[in-house]
């Protein structure tokens, strides 16, 4: 397995972290979710560095190398600024509650208020 954590420093970039959510929610979860070889993607922020990224689980280094979508570094109008890639060591599931993991987090989750 093969991890790739990517970084953006929105400092540069006319989009946002709000704007970034609509994208994800317009069109790159279900983009993603047709990978081929990707077993995991989970976008992060950080607002108060004004940063945004991805974390990517690959099932090998040949799967992660694959041509991906670009859309965000063109939305944010520059690549990431920070790009690591890592060999992974071990897996594990914990004791979880929720089923699925799929369709999580805030760009997903309906406003309240």
């Amino acid at each position: 397995m093969h991890a790739v954590i990517a970084w953006w420093d929105l400092g540069r970039s006319e989009q946002t972290i709000a704007s970034l959510r609509d994208f994800l929610r317009d069109e790159a979860v279900d983009r993603f979710s047709r990978m081929p070889g990707l077993r995991l993607k989970f976008w992060i922020s950080d607002e108060a560095t004004n940063r945004w990224g991805a974390v990517l689980l690959w099932e090998s280094r040949e799967a992660a190398a694959a041509p991906l979508p670009n859309r965000a570094a063109e939305l944010i109008g520059y690549p990431p600024t920070e790009r690591h890639a890592f060999d992974v060591e071990a897996t594990v599931e914990g004791d979880f509650a929720l089923a699925a993991l799929a369709g999580r987090g805030l760009a997903l989750t309906p406003a309240t208020g």
